[in-house]
């Protein structure tokens, strides 16, 4: 097996490390420049970020999307042809290659419940990534949960919606808890309650293949508590107030990349 590099091992590097190793990837090997993060790792660690590049055959780049530039100055003499993944959200790959040039890039956007194997993902490579080689970054995503191929403008969408989505969705997850704790409900029981709610109804519609409008009717009968508490819902702002939320982080992404 190929060995896989990771340059930066902050949440989302950990996260992906994490993934990978639990499905069987051994050969790994990261460099961070805070030598602790790359404690409890049990992964091979570089001397440097270019140690890295020369030691493996494909490169993710886990940096802030403020350090790219720096990190992919220091590694260009190393790249050759090797195929560098960066998942530095906002940076477009016509930016990275008017700093090291026409090499092999792929951007990816993906999300930290790869660690659980639930990653959902954005991928777009350029022209000097053969299908055989996308297809080879594809399966290591793949590992992790799922991910979409995609033109490249398409990835500030992604970041918005699934990159940045398990903050807002952890948000909403303590909203509900809180509110079982007004109605009475003791802090840990109203949080199983609300956790497994939303974990249960994404499973549902997954694994039955039915869409949101289709389990809403199925739960809502008439003049019960469904219906009653949908009135509130359906009524308030929430609709906008979600597609603000991710149009917002969508843009913010489209503003790290200039």
């Amino acid at each position: 097996m190929a060995c896989i590099g990771f340059i930066g091992t902050g949440n989302m590097g950990r996260a992906m490390i994490g993934s990978l190793k639990s499905k069987g990837y051994k050969e790994i090997i990261s460099f961070d420049r805070d030598i602790g993060k790359l404690d409890g790792l049990c992964i091979r660690a570089a001397k440097s970020n270019s140690d890295v590049v020369s030691k493996s055959e494909m490169v993710f780049i886990c940096v802030k999307p403020s350090d790219i530039e720096a990190v992919l100055k220091e590694i260009k003499p190393e790249i050759g042809n090797r195929i560098l993944v960066s998942i530095a959200a906002g940076i477009k790959i016509s930016r990275m290659e008017s700093i090291i040039g026409k090499k092999k890039i792929v951007r990816v956007m993906p999300n930290t419940p790869c660690l659980v194997g639930e990653m959902a993902a954005g991928y777009s490579g350029n022209k000097q990534v053969s299908e055989k080689e996308l297809n080879d970054v594809a399966k290591i995503l793949s590992s992790m949960g799922e991910a979409h191929r995609m033109p490249e403008n398409l990835l500030d969408a992604v970041t918005g919606l699934s990159g940045s989505g398990p903050a807002f969705i952890a948000y909403l997850i303590e909203c509900f808890a809180s509110a079982g704790r007004e109605n009475g409900l003791d802090e840990k029981v109203a949080y199983r309650l609300a956790l497994k709610s939303f974990l249960g109804t994404a499973k549902l519609l997954e694994e039955q293949g039915i869409r949101p409008d289709e389990l809403i009717a199925r739960v809502s009968s008439k003049g019960g508590t469904t219906e009653a508490g949908r009135k509130i819902l359906e009524k308030s702002e929430i609709k906008k107030i979600i597609s603000e939320t991710v149009k917002k982080a969508t843009e913010r992404s489209i503003e790290l990349g200039k």
